[in-house]
């Protein structure tokens, strides 16, 4: 191997590791920081957390508020990844029965919201907005309005398809959502409790009939 190839593996050997390095301490920042809050959480103890010296924090990050910033960035991204996933199961649905449908994309979205990090960057979000009201920019902007748009786009299609029956495709989405979770928040008590799979369903199940009922294009379908 040459002096060249060698360097080369060295430098993308390094790059890998300062990203491994990066996303441990995200991974760690966002534990404490939802177990003690921002205030109380240490950057000594978020570098312990994460197995780096705590300099490594500073390096990455500058500072604890940068920190807590980025920490909800990279979780808002993941909890976007992971629900945009589950609203893209209505691009295939072609000529499938639309309640069918609805109902694994609900559940899967119930699944989503009832994560304990989900329930945990909500908590966090929550406890820490009057603080850093930007926080919630970051939610909705990175979670909250792309999961929206994207399935108010999938509903337009399936309009378009004939499948349903939709003049407002976004202001659909944002009341299919809120059939979806608007129970959550008491079923499962701010995620201190564990909702069953079976409630989930049933949940999904109630929240595409009511929904159906209002803009299924044939009302065989409601």
């Amino acid at each position: 191997m040459s002096g060249t190839e060698t360097s080369a593996g060295q430098s993308l050997a390094g790059s890998r590791g300062r990203i491994d390095k990066r996303e441990a301490i995200l991974d760690a920042a966002f534990t404490v920081f939802a177990r003690e809050g921002y205030a109380q959480a240490g950057v000594d103890v978020i570098a312990a957390e994460a197995g780096v010296a705590k300099a490594t924090v500073y390096n990455h990050f500058g500072d604890k508020e940068t920190l807590l910033r980025r920490t909800f960035v990279a979780h808002a991204e993941r909890a976007s990844a992971r629900n945009l996933a589950a609203v893209e199961l209505l691009t295939h649905s072609g000529d499938d029965d639309p309640r069918a449908v609805l109902e694994d994309v609900g559940l899967r979205l119930l699944h989503c919201y009832c994560d304990d990090r989900s329930w945990a960057l909500r908590r966090l979000l929550a406890a820490e907005l009057n603080k850093f009201p930007d926080l919630l920019d970051i939610v909705q902007g990175q979670v909250s309005d792309r999961v929206t748009e994207a399935l108010a786009d999938r509903l337009a299609r399936l309009t378009l398809a004939g499948r349903l029956r939709l003049t407002d495709p976004l202001l659909a989405a944002e009341q299919f959502s809120a059939l979806l979770v608007g129970p959550m928040d008491r079923r499962a008590r701010l995620g201190t409790r564990t909702v069953p799979d079976a409630e989930l369903r049933a949940a999904a199940s109630a929240a595409v009939r009511t929904f159906l009922r209002a803009f299924a294009a044939d009302p065989t379908d409601a």
